[in-house]
């Protein structure tokens, strides 16, 4: 089916799961909006948050989009089942391909998550790893330093490793978990920096590669795969500054990108 597959995020970190549905679906075509005017989500009461994603959805919905990827976590944790039971396409976010990824690896059946606060307040992980496998022990802390960074394209260097370090100090002084799911779609552009701080026997996941498999399952199932020769005109609209979304989406899905371009959205 020609129609593309809207992904929203609250700002460049749901480049991390477009870069893997364009790696999985080469023939698909996104139309990816990224809301980096009012980025972060987490600390938003979940009723702003709600409101914000509703308006992001509306825009991609004008656009003809055959299925929806809400590619944050804050807002999959607070919107999903509302999205599920207003829209008519498929909608799926991205806890549930998260935790199970994380439920396949682990060895002792210790998993940490760390997050925005709207997600860690949410306990959508938990609930979600837990529904899978009751026996399973969570540790979860919010980083809300991470967002920031990421949206400030400070991706590497003393600034960025100080604010891992600090963040991340209260759940390694635990030690006791030996895998961590990154809660939050911009955490991934901080991943290696993540990995020396917590060491490398800790497992870490982060929700795309599964996300990704999903989206193709449904497609699938529904008879929505795209089966034609035409190449993918993907699409990038951000509500915030182009230049830093223009940079930061080229170093992340490493290739050219055809349109960028602002999209104003919540105006009456």
């Amino acid at each position: 089916m020609d129609q593309p597959i809207g992904v929203i995020d609250s700002g460049v970190g749901g480049l991390t799961v477009a870069s893997e549905l364009m790696r999985q679906l080469p023939k698909e075509q996104l139309i990816y909006l990224g809301d980096t005017l009012r980025c972060p989500y987490g600390p938003r009461p979940k009723e702003e948050v709600i409101q914000y994603t509703m308006e992001m959805v509306d825009f991609l919905l004008n656009r003809n989009i055959k299925m929806l990827v809400v590619a944050c976590n804050t807002a999959t944790a607070f919107t999903l089942d509302l999205l599920r039971s207003r829209l008519t396409i498929p909608v799926i976010g991205v806890i549930q391909p998260g935790a199970r990824a994380a439920i396949k690896i682990t060895n002792n059946k210790r998993i940490g998550v760390i997050g925005t606060e709207g997600t860690i307040n949410s306990k959508a992980y938990p609930l979600a790893l837990q529904d899978i496998n009751s026996t399973i022990r969570v540790n979860d802390l919010a980083c809300p330093r991470f967002v920031p960074l990421v949206e400030e394209g400070i991706l590497s260097g003393p600034e960025a490793h100080r604010v891992v370090y600090e963040s991340l100090k209260p759940l390694k002084e635990k030690n006791h978990i030996d895998t961590l799911i990154l809660g939050c779609t911009h955490y991934p552009l901080l991943k290696d920096i993540i990995q020396e701080v917590m060491g490398n026997h800790i497992q870490i996941i982060s929700s795309g590669e599964e996300t990704a498999r999903e989206v193709s399952t449904i497609l699938s199932y529904h008879k929505k795969l795209y089966n034609g020769d035409k190449e993918p005109n993907h699409q990038f609209y951000t509500t915030g500054h182009l230049a830093v979304f223009d940079r930061i989406a080229k170093l992340w899905l490493n290739q050219p990108i055809s349109m960028i371009e602002n999209a104003v959205i919540g105006v009456n």
